[in-house]
């Protein structure tokens, strides 16, 4: 176990993680940054950043995350490329288990994300930036006019089919059942949108790639034991919800009925006293990069006003 208590460790990195290490590295409180081993998360999948604020002509995801780890560094963060397996916040200084080793905290910052659900296909990761997207906010502007699926039946997949016929000429959704699991209300909208077909008991079972690489169609299973059909598509949007990164955190923070932690209202503050949540594994609503940021710069100015408190 190390000896030094560190004024602060950010767990997770990205947005929200970076954006408060800027932040409490300017209060000169450089943080200890733990990066996982998928620095930047869900942004290390995005080819192309269109919706961030200062960038006009665009950025991708991984220049980002490189950009947001280089200014945070600039302010004194040390940053470790390394993942958390477990913390113990039982009592202060709080312990962040890493491999064999423990490190000490007076305060910790959660900005560990969370993880789209994708279908399990074999070839589902080379498709990522070819035609594959869990995020339609990020990516629908790419598809315009284009003819695109999304998969699932809940009110996340009804809200990007929506969504995505502002883009696309023709939304497919594709849903295992025959009728929807989202509310009534997102159900009729979808329902009446003359630019949405639903492809009722079929699940995607392969992605087929054109000659350029990029998707050009979805074979899909039938739920009831029909054939296989084909749904010629340039993209596909799996929207069948996401994973809030907190196995490590083993129960000690209460989360909701999604699994994302519950933080107080109007704060970025945990439940225990010296801790804090931040960005997507804490935010089941908008889970973009611009309010990671946002709420990344919330949870390290309340964690430096708090560690003045306690005279650290």
């Amino acid at each position: 176990m190390s000896e030094q208590i560190h004024k602060s460790i950010i767990i997770g990195s990205g947005p929200a993680g970076f954006t408060a290490a800027i932040y409490l590295g300017r209060a000169n409180i450089p943080p200890l940054v733990f990066e996982g081993d998928q620095p930047g998360g869900q942004l290390t999948i995005t080819t192309e950043v269109e919706n961030y604020p200062g960038f006009p002509e665009g950025i991708t995801g991984p220049e980002l995350t490189e950009h947001f780890r280089n200014q945070a560094k600039r302010f004194g963060a040390e940053v470790v490329t390394r993942s958390v397996k477990g913390v113990d916040l039982s009592e202060r200084p709080f312990k962040v288990f890493v491999g064999d080793d423990t490190y000490l905290a007076h305060s910790i910052i959660l900005a560990t994300g969370s993880s789209a659900r994708w279908l399990g296909l074999p070839e589902e990761e080379s498709f990522h930036g070819k035609g594959l997207s869990a995020c339609a906010t990020c990516d629908g502007f790419f598809f315009r006019d284009q003819e695109i699926a999304v998969v699932g039946g809940g009110d996340t997949a009804l809200e990007e089919a929506i969504y995505l016929t502002n883009f696309a000429r023709k939304v497919t959704l594709i849903h295992r059942r025959d009728e929807l699991r989202g509310s009534r209300i997102m159900a009729d909208r979808a329902e009446a949108n003359p630019k949405i077909e639903f492809a009722w008991n079929k699940t995607v079972k392969q992605l087929v790639a054109g000659e350029n690489g990029l998707l050009e169609k979805l074979i899909l299973g039938d739920t009831r034991g029909g054939d296989d059909s084909e749904l010629a598509v340039t993209g596909c949007f799996i929207a069948i919800g996401h994973i809030p990164n907190t196995q490590f955190l083993d129960g000690q923070l209460a989360v909701d009925a999604n699994g994302y932690l519950i933080t107080k209202p109007d704060v970025m503050a945990t439940e225990i006293d010296g801790v804090w949540a931040s960005g997507d594994v804490q935010d089941h609503v908008y889970r973009q990069a611009i309010t990671a940021a946002g709420t990344g710069c919330m949870a390290a100015i309340e964690c430096e006003r708090w560690l003045g408190e306690q005279g650290v």
